[in-house]
């Protein structure tokens, strides 16, 4: 029996059961000079499917000489996929890759025993500003994967399979879902799609696989006679069958869930883990320094600088 955290004892049953949803207000950071709303983890739930963090940054209008700089750091025990609506970021790690993300494109980082990298705006970009608008989700690893090589696959927007038909349109970004299946190579079962519906527009939710949540990014969605606006993640009841639909203003969502771990997660800074063992080891190993010979590495063209752990 896999993991569920939605499985209270306390819930309804029988036919109320259909009528249960969870809706996730995103908390709201402020990382100077641009916002960013975290819907997961939040304290009704800590992942839908193995999806264990789900930040929305912007949309933001960085003028001339602006933009992100977010240095070096360390993760181990997910993997990351930064998904951009509008905008470009440079993407560097430890493992050489040197990476350019853009509009639609998949960027896929599995950290698993451990990764550097650093995500920045510089270059031509910086120089003439830009309309930044994106999604970066954690994908918590299973047990069996925690402690495998790290590493980095980028995929076109062109590689992705698109689906259109009655007034939506909807990217596959990862997985398999709606008969088609995205190219990332996934450690555990999962789905995550871009989707954009035309006033009035239905889309059904897949029916195979036992998380499922929604994303509100823009306009509304109306589900069970209940509207929702923009900046709302949905989750909802394994086995139901449900289709979302858009208000008269259309919407664009975004689509994730899968198969749920085999049991919680623990998280420190930007560390996902099985354990605590797992956590307190690699949080000695960043603090220790030792980019030659250590746990970690700092990326090859960005290595002047790194984030300092938490003291806490």
């Amino acid at each position: 029996m896999s993991w569920n955290p939605a499985l209270d004892p306390d819930l309804p049953k029988g036919d109320a059961v259909d009528l249960i949803e969870t809706v996730i207000v995103p908390r709201a950071r402020d990382l100077g000079g641009f916002e960013v709303r975290r819907a997961l983890p939040s304290v009704a739930r800590q992942m839908v499917g193995p999806f264990i963090f789900f930040d929305q940054f912007g949309p933001v209008e960085f003028l001339t000489g602006q933009g992100i700089d977010v240095r070096p750091h360390p993760h181990i025990g997910l993997a990351t996929v930064t998904y951009l609506l509008n905008g470009k970021m440079h993407h560097r790690d430890s493992l050489g890759t040197d990476q350019w993300i853009t509009p639609g494109a998949v960027n896929w980082m599995m950290a698993g025993h451990g990764i550097t990298h650093s995500e920045r705006t510089d270059g031509p970009v910086r120089q003439t500003g830009q309309n930044l608008f994106g999604i970066q989700t954690w994908v918590a690893l299973p047990k069996g994967a925690e402690d495998e090589a790290a590493s980095f696959t980028h995929h076109a927007q062109a590689d992705l399979p698109l689906l259109q038909a009655e007034g939506k349109s909807l990217r596959l970004v990862l997985g398999s879902a709606w008969g088609e299946t995205a190219p990332v190579a996934l450690p555990s079962e999962m789905f995550y799609a871009d989707a954009t519906l035309a006033p009035g527009a239905g889309l059904p939710l897949p029916d195979n696989h036992e998380d499922r949540g929604v994303y509100v990014l823009q306009g509304t969605i109306t589900v069970g006679g209940q509207t929702h606006g923009a900046g709302r993640m949905l989750v909802f009841r394994p086995g139901d069958r449900i289709s979302v639909h858009a208000g008269p203003q259309g919407a664009r969502l975004m689509l994730l869930g899968g198969a749920t771990l085999e049991g919680p997660r623990y998280i420190w800074w930007n560390f996902v883990a099985s354990s605590q063992d797992r956590i307190d080891a690699a949080r000695e190993a960043w603090r220790a320094g030792d980019w030659t010979h250590g746990r970690f590495r700092l990326p090859p063209d960005d290595n002047a600088e790194f984030i300092p752990a938490p003291a806490h």
